[in-house]
């Protein structure tokens, strides 16, 4: 029987914790959408042609999943928050060093770093608010996502601007400053448990048990195709839309560039709403059906009026990827340990990105073989298609402790 969390102010002994999650949150996506908008500027102090823009590009998905499969084995040497701190470290070596780069191969390892640390604070953020905010999973992870929606957006508007006037190093090293800021609410946090053996300054370690199990439960694997759908279907416009918008729509590049803009903003309101909603839902389900909708919905619309009401059919499909914080949001309510919900993160995360990276690839190729965008739109919906039968399982009411004790008692059962 699970006792009932009693509620407490959100700043109530765990300012730290909530600055230091909304900060985290806020150096996950930097780094990602940090680059392109200067390339022209970089390449012409660090050459490298079309493969290696490639490269970069395919790093944060690859980066997301190898780190985030193995983020939980690093947990079972340390707490969460020195592993956190490690991250964060990461992250901001991984900037200085990228805006120092005089060569590609040191541009590469400066990115690797940092997003090998996104990767990791990725999987930790979801059961830090279940540790710290038990009482406040719904709204703490709708903060933290909208926080994360809004770390994308912002680099790309202001690195141009930066690069212009003092020059496109310190536009990509600047992000250290923020990392750097991160890390202070934890170490603070580590300084105080070191003082103080207080239960609550220190987050148990997950064992080998929920790491080794979470490849055999049906939730895990409904969650990380969930998440699979919504990272490929983003990654896959992100790349891809503005081509598409000119092919079919004849926008011009400014209008395609302000379209995909459009896109991304509507992971705001659903980083805002949908956490809350799946927190106070019986049938979660529903929001993954409501997802699937805006997905078919909006390239039904780009594929067969794209010219007409554009904008709308760009809203409704950005909106398809409100399985991305519903996803983060269960991790903790399908779960009711801190192993469980760090097992839970790595393996829908980690597992999750390895499935979206193909978005982009995928899309590209089909595209080139056929010469339009018939086939690229009909791949993406079947791919929405697999969230619809994935759903059911994740409807069902019970958590992956409970999976795991009741596996248990039939493998006892059977034995006996």
């Amino acid at each position: 029987m699970t006792l009932p969390i009693s509620r407490r102010p959100l700043w109530a002994g765990r300012t730290l914790a909530l600055l230091g999650i909304l900060l985290v949150a806020a150096n996950l996506r930097t780094a990602v959408t940090a680059l392109s908008p200067i390339l022209d500027e970089i390449t012409r102090d660090v050459p490298f042609g079309a493969t290696g823009v490639g490269l970069l590009g395919a790093l944060p998905p690859i980066c997301f999943a190898v780190f985030g499969l193995v983020a939980p084995l690093f947990t079972r040497k340390a707490s969460l928050e020195v592993i956190l701190v490690v991250a964060l470290a990461a992250i901001v070596a991984g900037h200085v060093v990228r805006g120092l780069s005089v060569s590609f191969l040191m541009l590469t390892l400066g990115s690797v770093l940092t997003f090998a640390g996104m990767a990791v604070g990725n999987v930790l953020l979801p059961p830090l608010v279940k540790r710290y905010f038990p009482d406040r999973i719904g709204l703490l992870t709708s903060l933290y996502a909208t926080v994360l929606s809004v770390s994308t957006l912002v680099p790309p508007l202001v690195a141009v601007e930066v690069a212009d006037s003092i020059g496109w190093r310190y536009s990509v090293g600047m992000w250290s400053l923020v990392a750097v800021l991160a890390l202070l609410p934890w170490v603070g946090i580590l300084l105080r448990s070191r003082e103080s053996r207080h239960v609550d300054a220190v987050i148990d370690e997950p064992g080998a048990t929920a790491i080794g199990r979470i490849w055999h439960a049906p939730l895990a694997w409904a969650m990380a195709i969930t998440f699979a759908v919504s990272s490929l279907n983003a990654y896959a416009m992100f790349a891809w839309l503005p081509e598409l918008l000119h092919d079919t729509a004849a926008s011009t590049p400014v209008q395609a560039g302000g379209l995909l803009s459009l896109y991304s903003a509507m992971g705001i309101p659903a980083g805002l709403l949908i956490p809350v909603l799946a927190a106070r839902m019986r049938n979660v389900g529903l929001l993954v059906y409501l997802g699937i909708v805006f997905f078919v919905v909006g390239y039904v619309g780009l594929l067969l009026w794209p010219a007409q009401a554009t904008w709308l059919w760009v809203v409704l499909a950005g909106l398809g990827p409100l399985l991305f914080p519903l996803c983060l949001v269960l991790i903790n309510l399908r779960t009711s340990t801190h192993e469980g919900a760090v097992a839970l993160s790595g393996f829908t995360q980690g597992l999750g990105y390895v499935l979206g990276a193909l978005g982009p690839l995928v899309v590209g190729v089909l595209h080139d073989l056929t010469h339009g965008w018939l086939w690229p739109i009909v791949f993406l919906l079947l791919t929405v298609a697999a969230a619809a039968f994935v759903g059911v399982v994740i409807a069902r009411p019970g958590t992956l402790e409970s999976h795991f004790a009741a596996k248990s008692a039939r493998e006892a059962a059977t034995e006996g």
